[in-house]
């Protein structure tokens, strides 16, 4: 315990010093995954020039308690250390089939108890609802409305992650609960479009998605986060595979340059490159409240880094509105 106690001592003075340096930016929202992450990998979490950070995912149990591995209040120390904000994001793309009930009655309210108790031990600014699919139900307005009122008193901040496609399934009165959203615009094509291949995040999507809820579902600017993939998929006949931008500029390094690559074999691999990456970060600078990363740990190390890349674009669009005036 004294050994991690001082390895936490020494990676929390560069970061504050860092941070101690830090301007205000927009939002800078990344989620880390925690349910694959092992406590030796600490050192590689990207804690600045982030704003948000997201645990994702803090699963409960089928009667809503919820845990994290002891070694997850590290980061959240290091993470407050560097001033980001850690939430607990909750649900993902494939939660557990018990979801459904602990977010209708007669679960709701205790499960809910579970959430805010969870915050309160853990020292977190908040919750992330990351509730997909099938999961919006009747029972969403109602779940997040109630969480709301649960959290705001508290200062504890209420953000969710969404996707266009089914967004005639969130009311209005449910998007009013939330600080902000952070719009899933990737997942165009996958594995559930296997006679489909193409780009999953192509810069039209980006586009479009934010015409969608800015325009027509009418949430402020400032309210909304555009999010980025990190990762892209692999089409070929022996099946469709996810594949991070690590792994996939390892293997190929004309991924610098361009949105894919296509194989001799009839496979073709899809993924946004660092002249998209830079392009949906200008416009979200532009037309949104900031960016968010599915997810942090697929991103390239050093100079090849796209969360380097969408931080130096964030700061240069600053230095333009100062000279501007």
């Amino acid at each position: 315990m004294k050994s991690m106690k001082r390895k936490i001592i020494g990676w929390l003075l560069p970061l504050l010093l860092v941070a101690s340096g830090s301007q205000a930016q927009d939002r800078l929202v990344g989620y880390l995954p925690i349910y694959n992450f092992r406590q030796p990998e600490i050192s590689r979490i990207p804690f600045a020039g982030l704003t948000h950070l997201n645990l994702a995912f803090v699963r409960p149990d089928s009667t809503g308690v919820l845990s994290l591995p002891p070694w997850v209040d590290s980061v959240i120390l290091l993470a407050h250390a560097a001033h980001v904000k850690v939430l607990a994001s909750i649900g993902g793309g494939s939660p557990p089939a018990y979801y459904a009930k602990l977010v209708a009655p007669p679960l709701r309210d205790g499960f809910i108890g579970q959430l805010s108790a969870f915050v309160q031990q853990h020292q977190l600014d908040g919750i992330d609802v990351d509730l997909e699919g099938s999961f919006i139900d009747s029972n969403y307005e109602a779940f997040v409305t109630r969480l709301a009122k649960e959290l705001k008193p508290r200062g504890k901040l209420l953000t969710a992650a969404v996707a266009t496609w089914v967004s005639r399934r969130i009311t209005d009165a449910a998007l009013q609960q939330f600080d902000f959203v952070n719009l899933m615009s990737y997942d165009k094509t996958g594995p559930w479009t296997p006679d489909s291949p193409g780009p999953h995040a192509p810069m039209r999507m980006a586009e479009t998605d934010l015409h969608h809820w800015i325009i027509e579902r009418k949430l402020s600017k400032s309210k909304v986060v555009l999010g980025i993939p990190f990762y892209g998929y692999r089409f070929s006949k022996a099946g469709i595979r996810s594949m991070s931008y690590n792994e996939i500029l390892g293997s190929f390094p004309q991924a610098a340059l361009q949105d894919s690559v296509l194989l001799a074999d009839s496979a073709g691999i899809y993924f946004n490159s660092p002249v998209t990456i830079q392009a949906k970060t200008r416009l979200a600078r532009r037309e949104a409240g900031g960016i968010m990363i599915w997810q942090l740990l697929q991103d390239a190390d050093a100079d090849a880094s796209l969360l380097r890349l969408v931080q130096e674009t964030m700061k240069e669009k600053k230095r333009r509105g100062r000279r501007n005036g």
